[in-house]
């Protein structure tokens, strides 16, 4: 299948095409800085090379694929204005439907509410840390997010509260808030191992899974 990837350099980025390497997807990634870009991509991976508001770039990148991930995430910088990765997240949903890509899967926090929530504590008390401490960053992972929701496309947003470094762990709780037990940490390995999955996986079409090991 043919994936594009947006973020792809990031942390959790670098480890989503590695996954999606070995499962044996072809990969076309999306990225700002091509000094960022591994060594080993050069001849595996094709790259588009464009800023996040940069709509023909983004179009040449959404063209001629079967699906799409994103694995942006806002920037901490407290001096960083704007909503450049909403306004991007729109240009890849508006160029998703005009080359008629149906599949879009991104990166959320729980923040970001599913039908199949119950109201929690925890989920709560992560929204009121980002309401609080980066209101622009929970701004920009709301506005992202919802853009995808109401896209009308099929999409799948995955919800982490804490992403770790390290070796994977194995997801150990999946689901949704106050439903399923979810934890507070998860590795980036694991994140970036479920998202991949969910290339190959209608499980959670329209849906937004909260995972933690």
């Amino acid at each position: 299948m043919k994936v594009t990837v947006f973020g792809a350099t990031g942390a959790i980025g670098q480890l989503l095409v590695h996954n999606l390497l070995a499962s044996g997807h072809t990969v076309r990634a999306y990225v700002r800085n091509p000094s960022k870009v591994p060594a080993q991509w050069r001849d595996q991976v094709q790259l588009v090379v464009g800023e996040i508001t940069d709509a023909d770039a983004i179009d040449n990148a959404v063209a001629d694929t079967d699906i799409v991930v994103s694995a942006l995430g806002p920037s901490m910088d407290r001096k960083a204005t704007g909503l450049p990765l909403v306004e991007g997240t729109t240009l890849i949903i508006d160029a998703m439907k005009r080359h008629r890509v149906p599949r879009f899967i991104g990166l959320g926090t729980p923040s970001v509410l599913d039908r199949r929530d119950t109201k929690t504590l925890q989920a709560r008390l992560v929204g009121l840390m980002g309401r609080t401490l980066l209101p622009r960053a929970y701004r920009e992972l709301l506005g992202m997010s919802e853009v995808a929701m109401n896209s009308g496309l099929d999409w799948t947003i995955v919800r982490f509260i804490r992403p770790t470094d390290g070796p994977p762990k194995e997801i150990a709780h999946k689901g949704f808030f106050g439903t399923d037990k979810i934890g507070w940490s998860t590795t980036r390995a694991d994140i970036a191992a479920f998202t991949a999955a969910q290339v190959d996986s209608d499980t959670y079409i329209n849906a937004a899974p909260a995972i933690s090991n």
